[in-house]
């Protein structure tokens, strides 16, 4: 079968070398270009048996291995993709597939499939990805009847047809629903191309995971679109990050700082540092801020351009870098627009000058138009087309952002977007709790991470309420700590402030 290719993101590997390494797993299996398009159009095959079609949506629920790159391509190239964080719980999964309407839930065979297989609703058809007999079959418990039909195989992948959608956390609400089109996924790569002058002799290391925005496109299609090798692991191993990057020869990763400050800690006494980083010619930190602190080190120790981006899911990730050389990287600052419109406006929508501190708002081709099926969300996010970050920020007279803080109440744990919604609402859930209100606090290595105070009608312990919040919740967004408190601080018109909770509540996390 010959998948037609026009806009489809499956187009974006069309550059590659038939015999370049396109995807390699260490220690495991690699794929050519050859052999990665042949996966993905078996798995093309598969789906419309199946009786995939197009606008549907289908989740899918796997960790950083190759069949996620590939079921995610043939999925978009005939469907809408929905990547969930193989963390979630059953209940989170539940959550997740019917506010996304999919029809479909894909995960592996492994014991850690569990929790998605437990929370995929009756109506959902449950589908295993397998790699045997080197092909990557889908099984499923579904009657198959549908043949193949040529005609339909190449109807969801024009400019504007969702490939992608994913969900971002609010602050105020249920977490919201975005929908990227191949396009706005396509521009953003093309952007990330252009900004590190990516080519087909680059060796990505991927250790973001691949159901985030950052490592699906940042990693992964943006070396996958010049013809270069991506570096697959299934997660981020202190342990071994250096030696695969001798190993393997990389020439550029990306990741939140948290992995940066791990990362960098196993190599402040190693005497021979040199031999591991021979071949890097830059490393890029995205997804939550990165201290000056922190990048200065990493280049005093690396001798390696540190070179700090801002990405949002909205704007199919990046937006901003600081530049290679010889452009001038600032400290502190997430550089300039990389073909992306940056703006500061006031609360009135007015844009103000450089210098004046305000709201960052972008525009460009790889931005949303708005979120699926929100129209309240959408009347506060987009301003006379501008589409409103909800950080605060200022631009210097030489185009460079610096992010000063949020006015979304996210918690930001090492580029793990938190709602604290979702904490007060779990913790409400239980008997013992009449109030509950999450935060932020400080943490050395993740930035920030979930805190919470709570009011209590009858006994409960601290360890009990954390407890209940891990049933529920992924573990990245459990409290670490939950306060009982006599009672909470509010405006004078009764509302509760975020931030003065946990001015009065917080104490840094080590």
């Amino acid at each position: 079968m010959t998948v037609k290719k026009e806009s489809s993101l499956i187009n974006i590997i069309k550059n590659g070398n038939p015999n370049n390494k396109a995807i390699l797993v260490p220690n495991e299996s690699d794929f050519t270009y050859s052999e990665l398009i042949k996966h993905i159009n078996h798995v093309i095959e598969q789906l419309i048996i199946i009786g995939i079609q197009k606008n549907d949506r289908v989740a899918i629920y796997l960790t950083n291995k190759p069949e996620t790159i590939i079921t995610f391509l043939a999925i978009s190239e005939i469907a809408t993709a929905a990547p969930l964080n193989p963390a979630y719980t059953s209940n989170e999964v539940k959550f997740y597939i019917e506010d996304t309407n999919a029809k479909y839930l894909i995960t592996s065979d492994e014991p850690t499939s569990q929790q998605a297989i437990l929370g995929c609703p009756e109506n959902v058809t449950h589908i295993i990805v397998k790699y045997e007999k080197h092909k990557f079959n889908l099984i499923t418990n579904k009657n198959l009847t549908n043949k193949l039909n040529e005609k339909e195989i190449h109807k969801n992948n024009k400019p504007n047809d969702i490939a992608l959608i994913l969900h971002t956390s609010g602050t105020t609400s249920r977490p919201k629903r975005v929908p990227l089109s191949h396009n706005n996924i396509k521009i953003s790569i093309q952007n990330i191309v252009k900004t590190y002058q990516l080519t087909s002799e680059d060796i990505s290391l991927c250790i973001m995971p691949l159901f985030h925005i950052h490592g699906l496109v940042a990693s992964t299609l943006a070396t996958l679109s010049t013809g270069g090798t991506v570096i697959l692991p299934e997660k981020f191993n202190a342990l071994t990050f250096w030696e695969i990057i001798k190993t393997y020869k990389i020439t550029w990763f990306s990741a939140v700082p948290a992995i940066h400050q791990t990362a960098l800690t196993r190599m402040k006494n190693n005497s021979n540092i040199k031999e591991y980083i021979k071949t890097l010619r830059f490393i890029r930190s995205c997804s939550s801020p990165l201290s000056p602190q922190i990048m200065l080190e990493m280049e005093d120790i690396l001798n390696v351009p540190v070179l700090e981006a801002y990405g949002m899911t909205e704007a199919a990730h990046q937006m901003s870098s600081n530049p290679l050389s010889p452009g001038k990287r600032v400290p502190g600052s997430v550089g300039k627009g990389t073909n992306v419109d940056i703006a500061i406006m006031d609360t009135q929508g007015n844009i103000l000058s450089s210098q004046e501190q305000g709201e960052i708002v972008i525009k460009g081709d790889n931005v949303i138009d708005g979120y699926e099926d929100n129209p309240e969300a959408n009347a506060y996010s987009f301003t006379n087309g501008w589409f409103r970050t909800g950080d605060e920020g200022i631009i210097d007279e030489e185009g460079y952002i610096k992010i000063v803080g949020r006015i979304k109440e996210l918690i930001n744990k090492g580029g793990e977007k938190i709602s604290p919604i979702e904490i007060d609402e779990t913790l409400l859930l239980h008997p013992s709790v009449s109030e509950a209100v999450s935060f932020a606090i400080p943490h050395k290595t993740y930035g920030e991470e979930p805190s919470a105070v709570v009011i209590i009608k009858s006994q409960v312990t601290e360890k009990e309420l954390i407890k209940h919040c891990k049933k529920s919740l992924a573990l990245f967004k459990c409290p670490r700590s939950i306060k009982i408190v006599e009672s909470i601080p509010r405006t004078a018109t009764g509302k509760i402030q975020r931030r003065i909770v946990a001015e009065k509540f917080s104490k840094p996390s080590e």
